[in-house]
């Protein structure tokens, strides 16, 4: 297959999987991608495996069946990000408003707190950014992200206020990760997944995405991407 054949293959197996998910909420199985595209199963897994470790989709551990295709999530993740038309699974905090920037419409994004459990809603408009004192709790430093990234993304969660995040923090044991708030928040969702379902969106580099975290006010060691620091846990000593 020539390279740009190949590259517009990839393209079409990595889109048929955010318009179903746009559409229905969930990703499509290997075999409806398969017939949408008019090509053979076996082309759509190993486009789907490529895309994988290219960290552009992310696939269940038998690599047949879509687990992500950032920001949405095939199964729940603590958030529920729904419009007047559909509902889909956030991945995290920063995913759910990534589907308002994606979707360039206003949803209400539904989870609890990480402190107290209580019910949080949120509602996210592409017009301006929330104004609840809530904030973003960071577990895993950028650096580890995609050691395991279902499970990166599963400790991105909201909190009442930092108060919370370091009641959280004391009961398990751990150490307070990076606390971000929802402006903050919002802005980096629009920046990071304002162009996820265009046909030619292509992964951040490494410089690429730093300079957005600097851009964003998030500096520092927490957010380098190329130096990984320890892992998260409970805390030294």
């Amino acid at each position: 297959m020539a390279e740009a054949d190949d590259t517009q293959r990839l393209r079409e197996l990595r889109q048929v999987v955010y318009r179903e998910f746009v559409e229905e909420g969930r990703p499509p199985t290997a075999s409806e991608a398969a017939r949408r595209l008019q090509i053979g199963i076996e082309e759509v897994l190993a486009g789907w495996g490529r895309l994988h470790d290219e960290h552009v989709l992310v696939l269940d551990a038998d690599r047949v069946g879509i687990r992500m295709a950032h920001p949405f999530s095939a199964r729940q993740m603590h958030f529920v990000v729904a419009s007047a038309e559909q509902k889909w699974w956030g991945g995290c905090a920063w995913d759910s408003f990534g589907i308002m920037a994606a979707l360039d419409r206003r949803v209400l994004v539904a989870t609890t707190c990480l402190g107290c459990g209580r019910p949080l809603a949120v509602l996210a408009d592409p017009e301006g950014p929330p104004a609840d004192p809530y904030v973003t709790h960071f577990l895993v430093p950028a650096a580890r992200w995609w050691d395991d990234v279902v499970g990166t993304c599963s400790t991105i969660r909201l909190a009442c206020g930092p108060e919370h995040v370091e009641r959280w923090a004391a009961g398990e044991g751990a150490r307070v990760g990076a606390v971000v708030d929802l402006p903050t928040m919002w802005r980096l969702g629009k920046v990071w997944y304002g162009d996820r379902l265009h046909d030619d969106h292509r992964r951040r580099t490494p410089e690429e995405a730093a300079a957005v975290f600097a851009e964003h006010g998030l500096t520092g060691p927490f957010w380098d991407l190329a130096d990984p620091g320890p892992a998260p846990g409970p805390p030294a000593g």
